[in-house]
């Protein structure tokens, strides 16, 4: 079944709002961790604090970017404190990435705030309204991450 266009364009619209909005809101969370952590360095504070000893290399792979983009924005945040690396037991080259206790305590403080704004921007909500948007988004995600492995793989033949 064929989206009619003019439908597209709404949607398009209210998730280019959707995201300017998130990441303003990243921004500010993001700075509570640190003063020069950007949005996106939180949420790859957020991945490694939920998979501890995840490799940077999984992190690359995972939000779709090159290694060399991984490693520097990971020198950064080693760099800030927030992030401890140990060598990997079974791959001598690699290193294992967790949350420093630094990181962690200032990670954890902005979650509280960041789900505090949350909580105070969906009050009208009812929680089978929050579990279906929570729903919808995860599908989202996965679509646009399944069509986004398409079209790069027709790009790179």
């Amino acid at each position: 079944m064929r989206v009619p266009d003019d439908e597209l364009l709404q949607l398009e619209r209210e998730l280019g709002l959707f995201l300017r909005r998130a990441h303003a809101s990243s921004s500010t969370i993001a700075r509570r961790v640190h003063p020069e952590l950007d949005a996106s360095a939180y949420e790859l504070l957020a991945l490694i604090e939920r998979t501890p000893g995840v490799r940077a290399s999984d992190l690359a792979a995972y939000i779709g970017v090159g290694r060399g983009t991984m490693s520097r924005q990971l020198a950064r945040l080693t760099g800030l404190g927030l992030v401890d690396r140990v060598p990997d037991p079974d791959d001598f080259r690699g290193q294992l990435l967790s949350l420093s206790a630094v990181g962690r305590s200032s990670f954890e403080a902005a979650q509280v705030a960041r789900r505090a704004f949350l909580s105070r921007a969906l009050e009208a909500w009812g929680p089978d309204q929050i579990s279906s948007l929570t729903e919808q988004l995860g599908r989202l995600n996965r679509d646009l991450a399944a069509a986004w492995t398409v079209d790069r793989s027709a790009v790179e033949r």
